[in-house]
């Protein structure tokens, strides 16, 4: 097959999770094998070699031939890392089909969803969620602890046990800390950049208004999936009332 020559095999793109470094193994076996044949390697690596090239024939015939499509090298990668990295969906296509567990943890606990969200392949995205891939980290979610906000809510802390819709699907009533508060809920899927860019906005205004007729913002769950939304909750609201003020700090009717 064409992928029968000269290899090179440096993987471009690293784990979203990983620090900053080579990939020692793969380029000790770039020096070995520059020159050599590439069925001289190891067939896990050779997928993952035929993954980041984008040789679907290649990587059909690998498989047929036995290799083992859930491969793991020496940080714990699968070949469907890989493509989650390139954002080639045909290939991951091709490995899911042939039995690749779609959500494999590397050695930093990256899966192929996460490097899918970090190098923005929303193809992918869509491909993984598709095969019911979970999502590990919230859009905003931060690496160092310094930099999670200070409006933090522990989602443990939010009890839903005598939870009741105030409107369908979006907000709801729970408790935090023995006190009822008003909860809206940001879907899981993370792939519409649009809706966490809404979700941005609606957050960074709910921290800046201050007005009598506004419900007070008490905090988000922005490092978790689902993300979320914590305002006070005033009972004599109507639905409709609670949600004008949810929705982008939009002024409420006065209470009687």
């Amino acid at each position: 097959m064409e992928s029968e020559t000269a290899v090179k095999l440096t993987l471009l793109k690293q784990s979203s999770l990983a620090p900053d470094r080579d990939y020692e193994d793969l380029d000790d076996l770039e020096g070995e094998h520059e020159d050599g044949d590439v069925s001289d390697i190891d067939p896990g690596l050779k997928l993952m070699y035929l993954a980041n090239e984008g040789d679907l024939d290649g990587i059909q015939e690998l498989l047929d031939s036995g290799a083992d499509v859930n491969f793991r090298d020496i940080d714990h990668r699968t070949a469907l890392h890989v493509a989650a990295c390139q954002g080639l969906d045909d290939v991951a296509q091709l490995l899911l089909e042939n039995g690749a567990q779609v959500d494999p943890e590397d050695r930093w606990g990256s899966t192929p969803l996460a490097d899918a969200i970090h190098y923005k392949n929303h193809d992918v995205i869509k491909l993984l969620e598709k095969h019911g891939a979970k999502h590990l980290m919230a859009p905003m979610h931060v690496r160092n602890a310094r930099e999670v906000p200070e409006y933090e809510i522990d989602p443990m802390e939010l009890d839903f046990t005598n939870s009741v819709e105030i409107t369908k699907g979006t907000y709801r009533i729970a408790s935090w800390r023995g006190t009822q508060v008003a909860v809206k809920t940001f879907g899981e899927g993370f792939s519409d950049e649009d809706k966490v860019e809404a979700f941005r906005a609606e957050l960074a205004l709910l921290q800046k208004i201050r007005h009598p007729n506004v419900v007070q913002f008490l905090g988000a769950v922005t490092q978790s999936s689902p993300m979320m939304i914590v305002t006070e909750y005033l009972p004599k609201w109507t639905s409709a009332h609670a949600v004008s003020v949810l929705r982008l700090g939009t002024n409420s009717p006065q209470i009687e």
